[in-house]
């Protein structure tokens, strides 16, 4: 069976390339490329190494989010996403701290670097910027001076404890179980329109702030969603005052370690796998839902890394099959782990504030951030306005 599985993957890996490889050719001889651009996608690292990642794709236009956006705009922004025009085989070049490296995109268009800083970071900030830039194309379209700007966050020595959070139905309504629901938001709105969970940005500030009031504890999103959607989930959590963090997304393809085995469950394991592999001194609070796997795969988080995870939040769906899921889980972790299964996030804070994860005032700040979220219009997620978020936070749009 595993050798008709590796030789099927095979296959397709190869018909893939060369599909990829004709439509290029084709696009290319053709002009139908767009201008180019880079997406550099907010990453993380340590003092020693620091791991960039980002596309280089053809700029369909899609444009940022507006409050006024119709149906008709969402699903056209939506479509050139998906429809994504990626450039393999180019140059980029990435500088940082006056050094310069260079790397080729692979044949999805992806680049990923692993730099060692010459110097000591300074770590007063827990976000770096890199530049990186487009030097060399084979597409007819291609121009130099294309840049962007990346950002990797590095936790301070003196972080507290880590937050790992899904996003679908755990941040912002996907309704990830309803399959037509699920389509319905995703594809019909956009950063704007999209509703977080009411208080959930209080909720996580409160973390981020922690007991020793620096506001350093780093956040990270772990996602199946693809990495087509990257600029609406990194503008979501901007527009909503949701702490910043490399976001952790999933390629679709036919390659052959994505055809079989890269389920959801897979993926967002090894994801977080990685990030406890990274801080090896530095604990956790996992956070998700009970509407696909994140129970069970936190289990087999808190089985492999004993002693590093502080407690795990589960919002609930309101599906009693999914709930009973949590509660078996629940009981087989007692006296190792608290997974809560809560509600809403004031439940969480009340919990988080109990067990000294955050100040007892802060839950307060979130009860009545919910009433307002709870209180607002359909199609806002606020009635007052977020507060200010500093440039070197939010990663680069292009």
């Amino acid at each position: 069976m595993q050798d008709w599985k590796k030789k099927l993957s095979s296959y397709l890996e190869k018909t893939d390339d060369s599909l990829d490889l004709m439509m290029q050719r084709l696009r290319n001889s053709l002009n139908l490329y767009k201008p180019l651009h880079i997406v550099p996608y907010r990453s993380y690292g340590t003092v020693n190494r620091l791991y960039l990642k980002g596309r280089v794709l053809a700029n369909k236009g899609v444009t940022s989010a507006a409050d006024n956006d119709s149906l008709w705009k969402n699903l056209e922004n939506m479509y050139r996403r998906f429809e994504s025009d990626e450039v393999r085989d180019a140059t980029i070049k990435v500088n940082f701290q006056e050094q310069e490296h260079t790397i080729s995109t692979d044949r999805e268009g992806y680049f990923v670097l692993n730099i060692e800083p010459s110097t000591p970071l300074e770590l007063e900030d827990i976000w770096h910027e890199m530049e990186v830039e487009l030097h060399a194309a084979d597409i007819s379209s291609f121009e130099p001076g294309v840049k962007a700007k990346a950002h990797v966050l590095v936790p301070p020595p003196d972080a507290e404890y880590g937050v790992i959070s899904d996003i679908d139905d755990t941040i912002v309504l996907t309704s990830a179980t309803d399959v037509l629901m699920m389509s319905k938001h995703v594809f019909l709105n956009n950063a704007r329109s999209r509703l977080p969970f009411a208080g959930v940005s209080a909720f996580y500030r409160s973390l981020q702030l922690g007991r020793n009031g620096k506001r350093n504890n780093p956040f990270f999103y772990v996602s199946s969603s693809p990495w087509n959607m990257y600029d609406l989930l990194h503008d979501f959590l901007d527009i909503n005052d949701i702490p910043a963090g490399p976001l952790l997304l999933r390629d679709f393809g036919l390659m052959q370690n994505k055809f079989f085995g890269s389920d959801h469950m897979s993926h967002k394991f090894k994801e977080i796998q990685n990030i406890l592999l990274t801080y090896p001194h530095l604990n956790f609070v996992l956070i998700g839902d009970s509407g696909q796997q994140d129970a069970p795969i936190y289990k087999e988080v808190i089985k492999e890394f004993p002693g590093r995870i502080i407690c795990v939040y589960i919002r609930d769906v309101e599906l009693p099959d999914r709930a009973e899921i949590v509660n078996v889980i629940t009981e087989e972790l007692k006296g190792t782990v608290d997974m809560i299964l809560v509600k809403d996030t004031a439940t969480a804070a009340q919990h988080a504030a109990e067990t000294g994860l955050i100040y007892q005032e802060e839950v307060q700040k979130v009860e009545e951030q919910k009433d307002i979220d709870t209180s607002d219009a359909p199609g806002t997620t606020t009635t007052q306005p977020p507060a200010p978020i500093s440039k070197d936070t939010r990663g680069s749009r292009n």
